[in-house]
C-alpha cells in the first residue's frame, strides 16, 4: 500500500519550470522577427539615401512636387475631364488609374461570368459540348496574352469597315455602330427628376434581397419553394418603370450622328479598349473555367445523388447544391486570377490604350523625368489594388468555408 501511494504521489509531481532568456522559444521568435524588420528597414533607408545622393550629385531633382506641375499632353480616352496645359501630372495619374480600374473591373466581371459558363460546359454529358469547351480552354489558356492582343488588334479590329460603312449592331436603327475607329452608342442625358427613378431602383433591389431571404427561410422551414425569379423581375422592372413614367420620363439620349468623316455625339469606345477588354476576358475566362471544373469535381458525388433523390433538376442541383460547396475550392485560385487580370491590363501599352503604365510611366516619364517616383507610384498602385482584391476575396472565402467537426 505504501509503495502504491508513493507511486501516485510521484505521478502528480511536476518539474519546476525555469525561464531561460537566451533559450526561450518565444524570446527567440520575437528577437529574430525584430532583427529581420530592422535589417530590412536599414536596407531601405540606405538604398533611399544613397539614391538621393547620387541623383543630387548629377543635378537631378527628387520628390513628388512634380505632381502639381502642369502636363502638356492629354489622354485620348478618359473618364474625367482634363485639358492639356491645364491639368497636372497628378491628374494624369488619376486618369491612368481610373482607365486601368475601369477596364480591369469589366474584364474581371466578364471573364468570371464566361469562365463559370465554360467550366460547367466542360462537365457536360454531351460529348460535342464538352469537347468544344475543352478546345476553348486549351487554345486560349496556352496562347500568350500579348499574342492574343496583337491578333485581335491587327487581324480583326483593324480590318473592320470605315466610318461610312459602319456595322450597325442595332438592326438598322443606327444606334450601335462598330467600325475601325471604335464602337459608338447613345449616351443618356438625365433630367431633373431622374433621381426618383434611381431611388426606386435602390428600393427595388433592397426588396429583392429581403424577398430572397424570406423565401429561403420559408423553404428551410416548410420545404416549399417560392418563385423568387418572377417576383424579383417584377419588382426590378415595374417599380422603377412606374416611377419613371409618372415623373414624365426624365431621360433623353444623345445619339451619335455621322458628320463629315466621323460620328458626333453619343459615346464611343476606341479599338484599343475593345481589344484589351476582349483579350483579357477570353484569356482569363479559360483559367476560371478550369478552376470551376476542379471545384465542382472536388464535391463528393453523393451530394449530386442526394440532390437528385429529392427531385432537384440538373440546373437547380448545380446552383443550389454543387456550386455553393465548390466555392471554397474555387475562391483561392480565383484570387490570383483576378490579380493577374489587373496586372495584365498593363499590356495595353502594346496597342496604345491609355492606361496607367502608358500615361504615367511612359509619357509622363519622358516629359517630366522623376523615374524613381513615377515607377514607385505605379508599383504602389498595382500593389494596393491587388492587396484589396485579396483581402475582400479572403473575407468571402472564410464565409463560405465548410465548418468541420
Amino acid at each position: 500500500m505504501e509503495v502504491n501511494a508513493s507511486k501516485k504521489e510521484s505521478v502528480h509531481i511536476k518539474p519546476k519550470e525555469t525561464f531561460d532568456f537566451l533559450h526561450d522559444e518565444r524570446v527567440r521568435s520575437v528577437f529574430f522577427q525584430f532583427l529581420i524588420v530592422a535589417a530590412v528597414g536599414w536596407f531601405v533607408w540606405y538604398l533611399a539615401g544613397n539614391t538621393a545622393q547620387n541623383l543630387e550629385a548629377r543635378g537631378m531633382h527628387t520628390g513628388f512636387g512634380f505632381l502639381n506641375v502642369v502636363a502638356g499632353f492629354d489622354s485620348s480616352f478618359k473618364l474625367i475631364s482634363n485639358e492639356p496645359g491645364v491639368g497636372t501630372y497628378g491628374r494624369i495619374f488619376i486618369i491612368g488609374a481610373l482607365n486601368t480600374l475601369y477596364i480591369s473591373v469589366l474584364a474581371i466581371i466578364l471573364s468570371t461570368t464566361l469562365g463559370f459558363f465554360i467550366g460547367v460546359l466542360r462537365l457536360s454529358s454531351n460529348w460535342l459540348v464538352a469537347k468544344v469547351a475543352l478546345t476553348y480552354v486549351e487554345v486560349f489558356r496556352n496562347t500568350p496574352l500579348l499574342i492574343q492582343i496583337i491578333f485581335w488588334y491587327i487581324g480583326v479590329f483593324s480590318l473592320l469597315p470605315k466610318v461610312r460603312n459602319s456595322i450597325d449592331l442595332s438592326g438598322g436603327a443606327e444606334l450601335l455602330l462598330l467600325n475601325n475607329r471604335g464602337f459608338y452608342m447613345p449616351w443618356p442625358m438625365p433630367g431633373d427628376l431622374l433621381w426618383l427613378t434611381g431611388a426606386a431602383i435602390i428600393i427595388a433591389v433592397i426588396a429583392v434581397v429581403l424577398l430572397r431571404r424570406w423565401a429561403k427561410n420559408r423553404q428551410d422551414k416548410t420545404g416549399q419553394a417560392f418563385p423568387t425569379l418572377i417576383s424579383s423581375a417584377a419588382l426590378l422592372i415595374f417599380l422603377p418603370g412606374i416611377v419613371y413614367v409618372t415623373t414624365g420620363m426624365p431621360l433623353d439620349w444623345d445619339i451619335p450622328k455621322l458628320e463629315g468623316l466621323n460620328f458626333v455625339g453619343g459615346a464611343s469606345l476606341p479599338p484599343s479598349f475593345l481589344v484589351l477588354l476582349l483579350s483579357l476576358t477570353i484569356y482569363h475566362a479559360a483559367y476560371t473555367a478550369e478552376m470551376v471544373r476542379a471545384g465542382v469535381l472536388s464535391v463528393d458525388t453523393g451530394q449530386s445523388e442526394a440532390a437528385r433523390s429529392i427531385g432537384l433538376q440538373k440546373r437547380r442541383e448545380m446552383s443550389l447544391v454543387i456550386i455553393p460547396q465548390a466555392m471554397p475550392a474555387i475562391i483561392p485560385p480565383l484570387i490570383s486570377n483576378w490579380m493577374s487580370t489587373i496586372k495584365n491590363s498593363s499590356l495595353a501599352i502594346a496597342i496604345g490604350y491609355p492606361d496607367l503604365v502608358s500615361l504615367f510611366m511612359q509619357t509622363s516619364l519622358n516629359q517630366a523625368g522623376y523615374a524613381i517616383e513615377l515607377v514607385a507610384m505605379t508599383m504602389a498602385f498595382y500593389t494596393v489594388v491587388c492587396l484589396i482584391i485579396s483581402l475582400l476575396l479572403n473575407i468571402y472565402n472564410k464565409r463560405v468555408q465548410l465548418v468541420e467537426r
